[in-house]
């Protein structure tokens, strides 16, 4: 590409994870980052990378996933809207496109993350919605999960979450939102954050399981958090029901919305 006529885009994406092995592009091309450099490349006529706020796992949702790439093709917006999703498999959509200066990046300039799940909590699992929630059978207490994820709130060691493959540099991370609600029977939960570590949310949601169902008292989530040792906290969520609803950015880009709220079935 000539760098003097080089732009760089940025895209509002979501998706269904159910059907890839996660956000990161790999060698089978079974990734969203690879069906969506594709895309992308159909319209561009040339090669792109791009770059995301985040990495979801295999099975994880996106109702807002942003990304940026860099390109020379002169096209209108919505060539990078409706012509990309021409191109798109019909379980991943871009929503908008904003062109951004060059000191934009999509994960490094992003302040805060937000993640919903959403647990279906009755005695048999969904035939119509399988992909798409977690699943709980025994009944479950709103007053102690609303109790318990309280704890999380604040600037914290999550090491507790942490997966044993993540590779953040630090554990340290500020929640500035943690909840739970109940709608009809789903629970759904909601955490923001400057980030996330590997499996951090499915391992907060499996702890808050484990406080709803009786197993754990409610200040065990305290204890989580002081001991910092993931061998010592319940296990692993599915990745069904969890979907990264946002990504927070500094005015100064101007960007469309980049915060979503899931509608329930």
């Amino acid at each position: 590409m000539d760098s003097q006529l080089i732009m760089r885009i940025a895209l509002g994406v979501e998706y269904n994870g159910a059907c890839y092995c996660g956000w990161q592009s790999q060698p089978n091309g079974q990734s969203v980052q690879d069906e969506l450099e594709l895309a992308i490349q159909s319209i561009a006529l040339h090669p792109v990378r791009i770059h995301a706020a985040g990495r979801t796992d295999a099975g994880v949702h996106a109702l807002m996933q942003v990304i940026h790439f860099e390109t020379s093709a002169l096209r209108p917006m919505t060539a990078w809207v409706r012509g990309v999703n021409a191109y798109l498999p019909a379980t991943i959509r871009v929503l908008w496109a904003h062109t951004v200066d060059e000191n934009f990046h999509a994960r490094f300039s992003a302040v805060q993350r937000s993640y919903q799940y959403v647990l279906l909590n009755q005695s048999q699992s969904s035939a119509i919605s399988y992909d798409r929630v977690g699943w709980y059978h025994h009944a479950l207490s709103l007053d102690l999960m609303q109790t318990g994820i309280t704890y999380l709130l604040g600037e914290h060691d999550f090491s507790a979450f942490r997966a044993s493959e993540c590779q953040a540099k630090s554990a340290i991370k500020h929640m500035t939102r943690a909840e739970v609600r109940k709608v009809g029977d789903y629970f759904l939960f909601d955490f923001s954050a400057n980030a996330f570590l590997q499996h951090q949310v499915r391992n907060m949601v499996g702890a808050l399981v484990y406080i709803g169902s009786g197993k754990l008292p409610t200040e065990s989530m305290q204890t989580l958090l002081q001991q910092a040792d993931r061998t010592l906290s319940p296990p692993t969520f599915s990745p069904n029901g969890l979907y990264l609803s946002g990504v927070r950015y500094h005015e100064q880009w101007q960007l469309p919305n980049t915060h979503r709220q899931l509608s329930l079935l």
